[in-house]
């Protein structure tokens, strides 16, 4: 194994953790401090910036016209859609239930492809399919019925925004493999933030700032940062690298950085509230779903890794 291999691994182990991190930490400030699409709000001007600055200064690239649609409706997709159902969904629902659900992703990809790619479907691939979507349904229903901080709205939301990214990362498809990826990722994240402006700048424009702490600050930060662009950033690396079963295969992390991050929030900083939030159901559902993934994902002989 070269060294880029090495470094390609560690960049999805980094992402992973960041994106497994992310649940609890947007969840905390969320609606007290800022509301759902305030916070989108923040997440897209910012990175946009981001983005546009990087492909300013290193990718001197451009679009053609005919391109243009399918930036703009995976914009809608992959940005705005996307991040409004996750950041709704967080702040109703439990870090773990967010994490776990979204561990369906691979699973939906692949329905997707199948559907508008028609990628041939396998018995290993419908195997997979039943044993994760059972896993992420019972979860789902079982969000209204369990302590903690679970909600079935929340969960459906969530999945939602699984729903929306997973036809976002079909549709993407095409565009990536024509175009520098940071070229695909600024369009999409520029139409993303026209499109949420109507339903996010008056939250915004209404967030009492003033209320902010350092914690609060540093929240944020972390979300804009780590979560959006440098996770963005390792996820592109790697996939120049490693092969996609390869690089979807670490998204089985997110729960077990979630519930990591739950237990310590909630018996080491005695933060009540997701005390309730770990049981054997949400445990067996993740294991569902990760073995359903797992099987999906799972390469045949004749691919290499």
């Amino acid at each position: 194994m070269n060294s880029n291999i090495y470094k390609a691994h560690f960049a999805l182990l980094g992402a992973n953790i960041i994106y497994g991190a992310n649940y609890i930490i947007a969840k905390d400030i969320m609606p007290d401090k800022i509301g759902p699409s305030a916070f989108v709000f923040i997440r897209l001007i910012c990175c946009t910036a981001l983005f546009w600055v990087v492909k300013s200064i290193f990718i001197k690239e451009k679009v053609e016209r005919k391109d243009f649609p399918r930036l703009a409706f995976c914009g809608l997709l992959g940005a705005a859609a996307n991040m409004l159902f996750f950041f709704y969904g967080i702040n109703l629902t439990s870090p773990i239930d967010a994490s776990i659900i979204m561990t369906s992703t691979p699973v939906i990809v692949l329905v997707f492809s199948v559907f508008i790619l028609r990628e041939p479907v396998t018995k290993n691939k419908i195997l997979g399919i039943t044993i994760g979507g059972i896993g992420a349904v019972f979860l789902i229903l079982y969000g209204n019925k369990t302590a903690g901080t679970s909600s079935l709205l929340g969960n459906v939301f969530v999945f939602l925004n699984a729903i929306s990214y997973g036809l976002y990362l079909v549709l993407a498809k095409t565009l990536i493999k024509k175009y520098n990826p940071i070229t695909v990722i600024s369009w999409i994240f520029l139409f993303g933030f026209i499109y949420v402006i109507p339903f996010s700048l008056g939250d915004f424009i209404n967030t009492n700032f003033e209320g902010f702490t350092t914690e609060t600050y540093l929240a944020v930060g972390y979300v804009v940062l780590f979560t959006t662009f440098f996770a963005y950033i390792f996820n592109v690396y790697a996939l120049n690298i490693l092969s996609p079963s390869v690089t979807s295969s670490y998204i089985y992390l997110q729960p077990v950085i979630s519930f990591l991050m739950v237990s310590v929030y909630a018996f080491i900083l005695l933060k009540d509230k997701y005390a309730e939030d770990i049981n054997i159901i949400k445990i067996l559902s993740c294991l569902m779903v990760v073995i359903g993934v797992y099987i999906i994902s799972k390469p045949t002989k004749t691919q290499q890794n």
